[in-house]
């Protein structure tokens, strides 16, 4: 199996599959009401949607990165605001992340063989997860994403989702 096959694997996994951990990121995004998403529970940073859209963001800034783009923080910022409670916003923030994982699943797909070990060519930046190798960057995304869906199934819970 190449990287590519084993990253895609991977990502395919954690994202729709049966991880070993526990639920699949989509799986737990369907749990989630649209009111459950825009709701912060006292002493929490961020609401569903806030973590949500920090991970389309990422998602696609990694794309970006595996298509030669100078690493940088996404292009709405680290940290977005969700704005007021919408149904459809909501609903369009799972399609679009579902879309940027359907990009990055294909930009791994046909990423050269022969790169996936090379550095993305900026300084490393443990914050903005610079100066790694292309296969590292996908599987800190990958582990980026575990990360805060586990968030998300707290949250849900708490809020009672």
């Amino acid at each position: 199996m190449s990287i590519a096959e084993k990253l895609q694997a991977s990502l395919n996994q954690i994202l729709a599959h049966d991880p070993w951990y526990g639920p699949a990121t989509y799986d737990i995004l369907d749990s989630v009401s649209f009111e459950a998403a825009y709701e912060k529970p006292p002493g929490s940073v961020h609401n569903i949607a806030g973590i949500l859209l920090h991970m389309l963001g990422w998602a696609q800034e990694v794309a970006a990165r595996m298509n030669g783009q100078t690493a940088g923080e996404p292009t709405g910022g680290d940290w977005p605001d969700p704005g007021t409670p919408d149904e459809d916003k909501w609903k369009q923030l799972i399609a679009d992340f579902k879309l940027s994982n359907v990009t990055l699943t294909g930009i791994i797909q046909n990423f050269p063989d022969d790169k996936w070990n090379e550095p993305i060519n900026d300084e490393r930046n443990r914050e903005l997860g610079t100066g790694v190798t292309y296969q590292a960057l996908i599987e800190g995304l990958i582990q980026h994403h575990i990360y805060h869906s586990g968030q998300i199934a707290l949250l849900n819970r708490i809020v009672g989702g």
